[in-house]
């Protein structure tokens, strides 16, 4: 993995990483102790991490045990034991989560850590007819109000510039685009995928995509300039409507007005044919595309573009190893059933809601 930028710690800072089992953790903890060397970076997580000579690991669960220790003699805190990919249980895991952040705050601040960063998402920003293309970190926080997975983030990052500002520390918050890293879309990037196929909602934005290594480049080079503030995290640019078309290749895709689509994307969510919540189509038809000046002014460049961010995320299905003609007998099969589907559920959305006028 290539790094750009500053990523080497003020000497003698110790850097904890929450959730330094997920992958982007595990990526984060390599960079750091290669850009740092041994003895400066403290892996926390509830899943057993292999010991190596140089890192300290911390086995324990964030939401139940006891948590001082684990950060005492900690400068910085990277917080990556949050939901960074959007669920369709969000509402019952938001509440948990915030609760986790809570205790991991307070257990900073009694090791009178210095630099705290968090990781949120482009997505707070919301995706609105009128967006400026792109958007900068002085934008206003407006997350649609049906994702409830941004709107966590939106709150994740109030709480931590709020403890930040009571305790004198400094607090980086970082914006990524959708995340995919080598033959696999994130489940984020997956879910807005699903959302322009078939059935979708009229509009077509512009899009952006972050490789993993990319990412974690930009957390290193965030705890390197000990930065504070917001910060986007997106390569240069974006894919416009005709190019990802182009990168995607033949679809058949019926527009149909946002509230029909929701329909059908409820029910689909409802059965478990959605990996989200129907709340991600505005995001499929409103820009929310953001600016990187900030970012790039640490140093950090990103190694993928996002046209070879998605090329090297994307692994061909097998309808798409399928003639040209079988696709579309498929695809316009596909789009039936679905239109059966959005009508079912148009007919018992007015069922209930003659039930409610009687």
């Amino acid at each position: 993995m290539e790094t750009v930028g500053n990523t080497t710690a003020p000497a003698g800072a110790v850097v904890a990483v929450t959730g330094a089992a997920g992958a982007i953790g595990t990526r984060l903890v390599e960079l750091l102790l290669t850009a740092n060397g041994p003895a400066t970076v403290r892996a926390i997580d509830r899943v057993e991490i292999s010991e190596r000579p140089g890192l300290k690991v911390v086995q324990l669960d964030l939401a139940t045990d006891e948590l001082d220790s684990a950060f005492m003699g900690v400068s910085t805190v990277v917080h990556l034991a949050t939901a960074s990919t959007p669920r369709v249980d969000e509402m019952a895991n938001a509440q948990g989560e915030l609760e986790i952040l809570d205790r991991v705050l307070a257990a900073s601040a009694a090791a009178e850590v210095t630099h705290l960063v968090v990781l949120s998402t482009a997505m707070v920003y919301g995706a609105w007819p009128g967006n400026p293309v792109p958007l900068t970190e002085s934008a206003p926080i407006r997350p649609n109000p049906d994702f409830p997975w941004a709107a966590t983030r939106a709150r994740v990052e109030r709480r931590c510039q709020e403890w930040g500002r009571e305790h004198g520390v400094s607090v980086a918050v970082l914006r990524p685009t959708a995340v995919v890293a080598d033959g696999l879309l994130g489940d984020l990037a997956r879910a807005l995928d699903s959302a322009r196929q078939g059935i979708a909602a009229d509009g077509d934005p512009p899009v952006q995509y972050l490789h993993i290594d990319d990412l974690v480049s930009a957390v290193a080079t965030v705890v390197g300039a000990a930065f504070s503030g917001v910060a986007n995290i997106a390569p240069d640019g974006w894919i416009p409507p005709g190019a990802l078309a182009e990168l995607e290749g033949p679809r058949q895709r019926l527009r149909a007005p946002m509230w029909v689509v929701g329909q059908l994307a409820e029910v689909r969510s409802r059965y478990g044919l959605a990996p989200i919540s129907a709340g991600v189509l505005p995001y499929t038809a409103s820009s929310w595309v953001v600016a990187n000046d900030q970012i790039r002014s640490l140093g950090w460049d990103a190694s993928y573009s996002n046209e070879e961010a998605w090329v090297v995320s994307h692994e061909p299905h097998a309808l798409e190893r399928l003639p040209a003609r079988k696709r579309q007998e498929l695809a316009l099969a596909a789009m039936v059933v679905a239109g059966l589907g959005a009508g079912s559920a148009l007919i018992a959305a007015i069922r209930r809601w003659s039930r409610r006028l009687t």
